[in-house]
């Protein structure tokens, strides 16, 4: 072990994490919250944040933290962070009317996470047959109680920084 060493970073422990950073929960590619095609999230009427277009289907937790909630058809989830921060996401769009068909829930309601956990699978193919979007929404639902960035636009990996919260 050298002298520097001991600063270095596990690269094998995915459990570190910042309180203050929502990792991204999926692979694909970050866009800015106003290109999202619903009204109602591009205007942050439910709260701030981004979106991502996921390139594989699965979602992770983006936290440590409590599920809050889970959508009936499984095409949304409610992540409460140990600090507090309200997450909500949101596969794809108007995907509640698949009725669950491309949503396989790994967690249930009051289940606590951890960053990196597998929260649920989905199918894009078949979310794209049904003539869905796969924009999916990662929004903070309490936002007047912090300070919202979005870190990272462009491709992004499950894991990577991709909001802070102050």
């Amino acid at each position: 072990m050298g002298l520097f060493d001991i600063f270095k970073k596990n690269n094998n422990e995915n459990t570190n994490t910042n309180e203050n950073i929502v990792y991204a929960p999926m692979t694909g590619q970050a866009k800015n919250i106003s290109e999202c095609e619903d009204p109602v999230f591009a205007q942050e009427i439910v709260g701030k944040g981004t979106m991502i277009i996921p390139s594989e289907g699965k979602l992770y937790a983006p936290v440590d933290g409590n599920i809050s909630m889970v959508a009936d058809t499984g095409h949304a989830l409610g992540i409460t962070s140990t600090n507090g921060l309200e997450i909500l996401i949101h596969i794809g769009l108007d995907t509640v009317e698949l009725q669950g068909g491309p949503f396989d829930v790994k967690v249930t309601q009051d289940q606590n996470v951890k960053k990196g956990d597998l929260l649920l699978e989905f199918d894009i193919e078949q979310i794209k047959a049904n003539g869905k979007s796969t924009q999916s929404p990662v929004i903070i639902t309490n936002p007047d109680n912090y300070e919202i960035s979005v870190l990272k636009t462009g491709n992004l990996s499950h894991g990577d920084e991709l909001i802070e919260s102050k």
